[in-house]
């Protein structure tokens, strides 16, 4: 929860990922596939759809068709990301994008039905400020679908690292319990959690370390080593991680992904902040006082 990120970096590299992205990104896919499903089917339908974290926009184009009279925007830290995402929505209509950080959204307050995000939180420093500006931009009622990293993701890597005498140069990650609590926090309603765990699967170690350049998701932090890293410090990373192949002679990776639907509040219902609780009351519910007579 204390990561600080490169945001400079991380733009840099979604960017320069983003001719490829869908070509690789088979696990994020997945992901986005199972997140998709439950937002295809929801009554009333949303009128105003926020894709945060859009990337290439594969996600935004099927909600784009799937709720016709709703106005679908994708927001992305990446520009190329966002041009690959305008043309998702295929020949005849451009989709709106926002070249954006995901905790400082330029839409306005109660303005969206639906906020989608997946694989997007994770690359977030402050995670609580993410939550409370979705909050903002959702309207009473409105649904929050999102997806993140939990801390079992990379766990080989970060093993492997250890063994090194190396701090893992890896992201942390908040559980399903912390998250489930920073979620409550931020006045969310009926929240509902799930999570998955994949494990990949590769020939070689220097597989995997490609796939995560690949598609932007090797280390942004800003407490990276600077420089390279030192020779036996690799060796001995190498060494442990070797020692994980399975009887097919494979090497894992585990991926923790956990899943969180809830509804924005109401107008007024506290959220907590650093200082105590803050309540959020429309304008129009604050009386005016008459000015003195005289």
């Amino acid at each position: 929860m204390n990561t600080r990120f490169d945001r400079r970096l991380l733009r840099a590299r979604f960017a320069d990922a983003a001719r490829r992205y869908d070509e690789i990104a088979v696990l994020q896919h997945e992901v986005e596939s199972r997140l998709l499903e439950s937002a295809l089917d929801l009554q009333p339908a949303p009128q105003r759809i926020a894709d945060v974290g859009c990337g290439p926009g594969r996600a935004l184009a099927l909600l784009r068709r799937r709720y016709r009279q709703a106005l679908a925007v994708g927001v992305d830290l990446a520009l190329p990301m966002l041009r690959l995402a305008r043309r998702a929505g295929g020949v005849w209509r451009d989709l709106p994008v926002l070249c954006a950080d995901a905790a400082a959204l330029p839409l306005p307050d109660a303005s969206i039905d639906l906020l989608f995000s997946s694989l997007c939180l994770q690359w977030i420093d402050d995670v609580p400020a993410a939550l409370d500006e979705f909050r903002r931009v959702l309207r009473p009622g409105g649904r929050l679908l999102l997806a993140t990293f939990g801390p079992d993701t990379l766990v080989e890597l970060r093993a492997a690292w250890a063994a090194a005498g190396r701090h893992a140069q890896v992201s942390d990650f908040p559980g399903i319990a912390e998250l489930g609590d920073l979620v409550m926090a931020q006045g969310f309603r009926n929240p509902v959690l799930d999570r998955d765990v994949f494990t990949l699967s590769y020939t070689r170690l220097d597989d995997l370390v490609a796939e995560l350049r690949a598609i932007g998701a090797n280390n942004a932090r800003s407490d990276r080593p600077r420089g390279l890293t030192g020779r036996r410090a690799w060796q001995a990373m190498r060494a442990h991680y070797e020692s994980l192949r399975d009887g097919e002679d494979r090497l894992p990776a585990t991926y923790e992904v956990i899943y969180v639907q809830a509804h924005a509040p109401q107008p007024g219902q506290p959220r907590r902040g650093s200082a105590g609780e803050i309540a959020t009351i429309p304008v129009s519910a604050i009386r005016r006082r008459p000015p003195p007579p005289g």
